[in-house]
């Protein structure tokens, strides 16, 4: 069964930064894509970052590059991906969702459909 659960979620300024993990069971990291996703009040959901570690890709959304960094580890079979967010906005305030599927960047593409596996979403708030 995969599980994915996202922590680091909160209140910051703008300007500051803060990081995401998303903790998962069931997935390989050779084989499966992880990505972050984000949907604000009355927006829809958009893909923030993705990374396919099998062909090293990583995408980034046009807003938030240069700002958030995606990696990812796997430490005794378990699996972490980060989100690490600098220079926070508060258009950047939403709840973000790490999600998953099987395949990697070179096939497939970092939008919402092809992602199988949803965590429950953390809340970042980012204040003027």
């Amino acid at each position: 069964e995969v599980q994915l659960v996202e922590s680091g979620g909160g209140l910051v300024q703008a300007g500051g930064s803060l990081r995401l993990s998303c903790a998962t069971s069931g997935l390989s990291f050779d084989e499966d894509t992880i990505g972050w996703f984000r949907q604000a009040p009355g927006k829809e959901r958009e893909a923030v970052a993705c990374l396919s570690n099998s062909d090293g890709i990583t995408d980034y959304a046009d807003s938030v590059k240069g700002r958030f960094t995606i990696s990812g580890d796997d430490t005794k079979n378990t699996v972490t991906v980060y989100l690490q967010m600098n220079n926070l906005k508060p258009e950047d305030t939403a709840i973000y969702s790490c999600a998953a599927f099987e395949g990697n960047l070179t096939d497939y593409v970092c939008l919402a459909p092809w992602f199988d596996f949803w965590g429950q979403g953390t809340q970042v708030t980012v204040s003027p």
